[in-house]
């Protein structure tokens, strides 16, 4: 399975960089219905910076595994893949694919609440596909992912599930072994409840040789390119958190959405901002900082984000 799996990969790859054929998006800009824009020339930029980091980075050959596609989302209709990563406005993403796949069964993706947007049952991944379907889906269908500036995306991963109260199942899980290994002398309501885990902790336990020796990480601070596996699957669309709208309506116009399909606004109100994040790293000495940094330092490369000038790494 994943031999076959890594040629077909490999044959996205040469495409990508002009060895074979066209892509399906080269062929989408050589058509008469797309003029070339600014966003076009923004969009291949991107594409050719992965890749130029990607050949230099990458030297040993990495076999895709079933495992590997399961953030990868199928829209059959409109011949879609797209690669989810928590906390880069997936819940509206996986929104819209219901809406794109439903068969008019949706029509307003902020209708669809967003526990029912997270069902795996609602969305098919391309690791439910046989073989030679999944071959062919890697080389026919266009593929986009979104990332976001790391830091930025793990300091919201924290919030979200370590200082909000409901997420009881992530501070059991994960909160009670951070507060057990990385607090000294906690409380006994703390072992029990790992409802306060502080930003320091959860550096810590992100930075232990003990994490993920145990288990792979959650994916809500799972690095980018270990999910989406952007330099062994051809992404046709790299889209940012930063540009959310215009890259979000790019995509839909690209694929012939319905033009009633529409993405939604994003809450700034609550947003995890540069700023706050430079708050959280005030009390991260440079020593952990630097270690950090490293851990997501593919992610900073891949995806051309600049070292955040609160970290005191230089």
């Amino acid at each position: 399975f994943s031999s076959f799996l890594f040629s077909a990969s490999e044959e996205m790859r040469s495409t990508w960089q002009g060895k074979a054929g066209r892509s399906p998006l080269q062929a989408l800009y050589e058509s008469d219905q797309f003029e070339q824009s600014s966003l076009q020339a923004v969009h291949q930029q991107r594409r050719e910076m992965l890749s130029n980091i990607c050949s230099r980075y990458t030297r040993k050959r990495r076999l895709l595994q079933p495992d590997d596609l399961r953030h990868l989302v199928v829209d059959d209709t409109h011949g879609l893949l797209y690669c989810y990563v928590p906390k880069v406005a997936c819940t509206n993403w996986k929104r819209v694919m219901m809406v794109l796949t439903g068969q008019g069964k949706y029509q307003d993706p902020l209708e669809i609440p967003a526990h029912e947007a997270h069902i795996p049952s609602n969305l098919r991944t391309l690791s439910e596909y046989s073989v030679p379907e999944i071959n062919y889906r890697l080389r026919s269908y266009l593929k986009f992912v979104f990332v976001r500036e790391p830091f930025e995306r793990l300091v919201s991963a924290y919030r979200n599930k370590f200082t909000l109260s409901y997420n009881t199942a992530f501070h059991k899980r994960y909160g009670t072994r951070i507060i057990r290994r990385h607090r000294q002398e906690p409380s006994r309501r703390a072992l029990e409840r790992g409802d306060d885990v502080r930003f320091e902790e959860f550096v810590y336990y992100l930075l232990d040789p003990r994490t993920q020796q145990e288990e792979p990480f959650n994916e809500h601070w799972e690095r980018v390119h270990s999910l989406c596996h952007p330099c062994i699957i051809h992404y046709d669309v790299v889209g940012k958190y930063e540009t959310l709208a215009e890259d979000a309506n790019y995509i839909l116009q690209l694929v012939g959405a319905d033009m009633s399909v529409k993405f939604p606004a994003s809450s700034k109100t609550t947003r995890t901002t540069d700023d706050m994040t430079a708050q959280f790293f005030q009390d991260i000495s440079p020593f952990y900082q630097r270690r950090l940094f490293n851990l997501y330092k593919m992610d900073y490369l891949l995806f051309n984000y600049s070292i955040p000038s609160y970290l005191r790494i230089r």
